[in-house]
């Protein structure tokens, strides 16, 4: 059976809930109680309670235990949430495995690589320095002290992981992997969920714009309130409540 540690509840289609970095399954914890169908969100290898074995906590090996771990659920026409780095690995397993999703939704995800310019100036400073740095103090600010007490290895990579001007070259070349099948899957429905821009908020407007250019059928909904880049642990009220109109549509 699986590894990774999950929450499993409700009954029905599978809606999965992917985590990014620094957090955990606990992200979800007030927008999963309103959705309709089964709610699944698991913690990633070596976060939450998953174990932490001793590995270099890659892109790719994030996505070898999230393929098992679907793969031991038996998960069919499935719906993917994802933030951050779970949107990433959302848009990585819809783009492998296109004959078992039903539908992709996200909120502040690394959809592209990026250049320095692109990123926001602050985001920016932040990753330069973890570049040869091991404080990852900056990337809880403002999260609930629960995240504090993770495993650092998968934390710290994930933070050096960031697509920035090339580089590491490996998690470039898998997020241009995806890309064609997100522009020519008019078939799968696709969510964008964006907020007025906090200062630690990811996704600028140019980009925002390049997703609306390159995703088939990609509906993008704003919401006119402040959320930084955790937009689930700001805005969960929202995030719930644009989901559920999202995935009752769904089922039509």
């Amino acid at each position: 059976m699986t590894t990774l540690s999950y929450q499993d509840t409700g009954t029905g289609a599978p809606v999965v809930f992917l985590h990014g970095n620094p957090t955990s399954s606990h992200l979800w914890r007030n927008v999963i109680p309103p959705l309709p169908g089964r709610r699944l969100a698991p913690d990633l290898i070596g976060m939450g309670a998953s174990p932490r074995p001793d590995i270099a906590y890659t892109f790719d090996d994030h996505a070898h235990y999230l393929d098992s771990w679907f793969d031991d659920l038996a998960l069919d026409e499935v719906v993917l949430i994802g933030h951050d780095w779970g949107g990433t690995l959302a848009a990585d397993w819809a783009a492998r495995h296109p004959e078992r999703v039903r539908g992709l939704a996200f909120t502040e995800a690394i959809l592209k690589p990026m250049t320095t310019e692109e990123f926001p100036p602050a985001g920016a400073e932040v990753f330069r320095k973890i570049k040869t740095s091991t404080d990852l103090s900056p990337f809880f600010s403002g999260l609930p002290p629960e995240y504090r007490t993770q495993h650092k290895a998968p934390l710290l990579t994930w933070a050096r992981s960031l697509p920035l001007d090339g580089e590491p070259a490996p998690v470039v070349a898998r997020i241009k992997q995806f890309t064609p099948w997100l522009a020519t899957s008019p078939e799968v429905p696709k969510l964008l969920m964006t907020f007025d821009p906090a200062p630690d908020t990811m996704l600028t407007p140019p980009m925002i714009t390049w997703f609306q250019e390159n995703f088939a059928a990609l509906e993008v909904v704003h919401h006119p309130v402040t959320a930084g880049h955790h937009t689930p642990e700001d805005q969960p009220e929202q995030i719930a409540k644009t989901l559920t109109t999202w995935l009752t549509h769904l089922e039509r």
